[in-house]
């Protein structure tokens, strides 16, 4: 019944209305108790200091009677339960009711002597509320002819005050608070729901609604704020984030075609590469065999044997660049077995050992023990290892460290064998690295840009990943991850 927020909030606030007025109204009808109940005392007090002085008075004349007029008199009058006199002992010895004569005072009341206490409040036999007073008539000069002399308490004087007109008002204004708080409630909650409807409600729905047509793809929507407060500075923010996205989007796909575009023509030119590859490679063959035959016809002294000597290292390296020209136009198909990675980089280490640009460098080998195996092709995981090595040891020059870790780490609820291949160097910039993965991109002399973006598609065929820490302060680090297997398993990755 209540599902909706509106719903909600209108609940909650006539249920603080009527805790808040529920609360005044106890609050005040306490504070009218305590008044009434304070004026009736005071009334009470006054009237018994009037009783008591009339029958101080018709007793120092010895006139008993007139005594027992004076309570008659006074319990008659409207207010009042009932008026008497009684012994210390408790015997009723005048009363208002002559029928009291000679009983004995109700518990309650000779309680209050006992405990010299001057008023109390209490239910009589009748149910009906009453304040309870009581004076102790004390004896003086005046009295010793009859009582004696000696002060001395002759008799407690109690007056019992009804407090039914009291409880009569409280009653009154009890209801006249609930009536009010009825009429609060039913005049305040349609108020309040109209209001919240008005301000709120529609509102609200017109910004779900605007936003399930952008759910829906239509980014052209839009609101006019009707008010500047905050459902109006909502709905232009809402504006203005459509906006953005609206831009975005657009921007998304000029960029998406662009893309499309640029690897098409990637495209193209991968197959053209490996056409001119192919048709190169075979004269590149046939000229170094030439080079061969002509160099072996010139004496070991003569400057002609150098300069063909040259032509041969251009041409190895001509070679070369037709190679990765061939294998990134179209790679071969990956041959799938279980590996030990921690000894395919041992194996790897060992070749670059033999590299001349390992001079002057340490190797550090941080290898986890007990790695899962890992299902890839060994023959392209190690050349992918060793094109990252041999970057590393370019890029120090003047020498450094060469560290090489291995770890299992969980990603996505898969266990994955992770290398990091760090080095000492001046590192990678951050426009470098935007690029290093594009093909064709390099900043070496001789390189032909295709060796990262080689490496970056053997680890993608063998469905793992080539990325680069760019967070360190100094030097590069590579890092690899391959999905672990056990062995038995081995899913052959797409």
């Amino acid at each position: 019944m209540f599902t909706s927020l509106i719903s909600r909030i209108i609940l909650l606030i006539i249920i603080l209305l009527t805790i808040g007025v529920s609360g005044f109204t106890l609050f005040h009808l306490q504070r009218e108790k305590v008044h009434l109940i304070d004026g009736t005392r005071q009334s009470a007090q006054l009237l018994l200091n009037t009783i008591e002085k009339s029958i101080f008075h018709s007793m120092r004349l010895g006139n008993s009677a007139e005594v027992q007029a004076v309570l008659e008199m006074v319990g008659d009058s409207k207010g009042f339960a009932g008026v008497r006199i009684f012994g210390t002992d408790g015997l009723i010895l005048k009363s208002h009711h002559p029928e009291e004569i000679g009983q004995m005072v109700d518990k309650r009341s000779f309680n209050l002597y006992v405990q010299q206490q001057d008023e109390a409040i209490f239910d009589n036999p009748d149910g009906e509320q009453v304040m309870s007073l009581i004076r102790p008539i004390v004896a003086d000069e005046r009295c010793f002819r009859c009582h004696g002399s000696g002060q001395k308490v002759v008799g407690i004087l109690n007056l019992d005050f009804s407090l039914a007109q009291m409880s009569q008002q409280l009653r009154e204004t009890t209801e006249m608070f609930g009536f009010s708080t009825l009429f609060i409630l039913l005049f305040l909650a349609p108020g309040i729901a109209l209001v919240m409807i008005r301000l709120l409600r529609r509102p609200l729905q017109r910004i779900t609604d605007c936003m399930g047509q952008v759910e829906a793809g239509n980014l052209s929507v839009r609101m006019e704020p009707r008010t500047d407060d905050e459902v109006g500075r909502l709905m232009q923010g809402f504006n203005s984030m459509v906006g953005n996205l609206d831009r975005t989007q657009n921007e998304l796909k000029q960029y998406h075609y662009r893309q499309m575009e640029r690897a098409d023509r990637l495209a193209s030119v991968g197959e053209m590469a490996a056409g001119l590859a192919h048709e190169i490679k075979n004269p590149l063959a046939g000229i170094c065999g030439a080079i061969d035959v002509l160099a072996d016809d010139y004496p070991e002294d003569d400057q002609r044997r150098e300069v063909m000597r040259q032509i041969q290292v251009q041409v190895g390296r001509l070679n070369n660049t037709v190679n990765d020209l061939l294998f990134f136009g179209k790679p071969g198909q990956p041959v799938f077995t279980y590996c030990d990675i921690n000894n395919l980089i041992k194996q790897t280490l060992m070749f670059v050992v033999q590299h001349p640009e390992a001079k002057n460098i340490n190797q550090v080998e941080e290898f986890t023990r007990g790695l899962p195996p890992v299902w890839v092709d060994q023959k392209q995981i190690q050349q992918v290892l060793l094109n990252v090595v041999v970057n590393a040891l370019q890029a120090m020059v003047a020498g450094g460290v060469l560290t090489v870790i291995t770890d299992k780490v969980e990603r996505g609820g898969q266990d994955w064998v992770q290398i990091e291949i760090c080095d000492t160097g001046p590192g990678i910039s951050a426009d470098e690295l935007k690029k290093i993965f594009n093909p064709f991109y390099t900043t070496k002399s001789q390189g032909t840009g295709l060796g990262l973006p080689i490496c970056r598609q053997l680890m993608e065929s063998n469905g793992g990943t080539l990325r680069v820490d760019s967070g360190r302060s100094s030097g590069a680090c590579f890092i690899l991850d391959l999905p672990a297997v056990k062995v038995g398993e081995g899913p052959v990755p797409e």
